[in-house]
């Protein structure tokens, strides 16, 4: 008879997550990963194989923390722009400082190397874009696609901050998506922020 976890596999992903974010994919091993757990590396290596599925599993919990939080914000914020802005400045909030940021940077490069994670990637932008265009929707002369122009729009806000960072990252993000909405707007239709 199998022994009982004594933690979850959630939870030692979490510690995974914790030591790529910290010192990069490269640095989680079973042995670094067995001194932040406290389990023996022989442990880990039964629950996960190898260590691309131990980092394929904790980018995929990753993945479904990120759904789920989209989800939630998306369902919470009303069907306008300024429920578009809520819904990015939300998920802006996940980023902290300068140093959370870079270190989320360097664990994108899993997602980019990985054809399953760059899916999840895919499917995550296409509901985020689904989404925003819903808080759009309502608007006469709104250009179609702007929930995809507005996340392109944050993402490159985010970089663009990364290199000057004087202010809270969600800060910057608000500012940036208004001015951003306010610009289009002026050319299409009346915003109204």
């Amino acid at each position: 008879m199998p022994r009982p976890k004594t933690q979850s596999d959630e939870r030692i992903l979490e510690v995974a997550l914790s030591v790529m974010r910290e010192r990069g994919p490269d640095a989680l091993t079973f042995s670094a990963l067995a001194k932040r757990s406290g389990l023996s590396a022989s442990t880990l290596v039964q629950r996960f194989g190898n260590k691309e599925k131990l980092i394929n599993s904790a980018m995929l919990l990753a993945w479904d923390r990120l759904d789920r939080e989209t989800e939630s914000l998306a369902a919470s914020a009303p069907k306008t722009p300024e429920g578009a802005i809520e819904i990015l400045v939300g998920l802006t909030r996940q980023y902290g400082d300068i140093e959370s940021y870079a270190d989320e940077l360097l664990v994108l490069r899993e997602d980019l190397r990985d054809p399953v994670l760059r899916a999840r990637g895919a499917a995550w932008k296409a509901a985020l874009c689904d989404a925003l265009d819903a808080c759009f929707s309502q608007i006469s002369g709104c250009p179609a696609g702007m929930g995809l122009l507005m996340a392109t729009h944050w993402q490159g806000s985010l970089l663009w901050w990364s290199f000057d960072p004087k202010q809270k990252v969600e800060v910057h993000a608000e500012e940036s998506l208004r001015s951003f909405i306010t610009n289009v707007a002026e050319h299409t239709w009346d915003s109204g922020l």
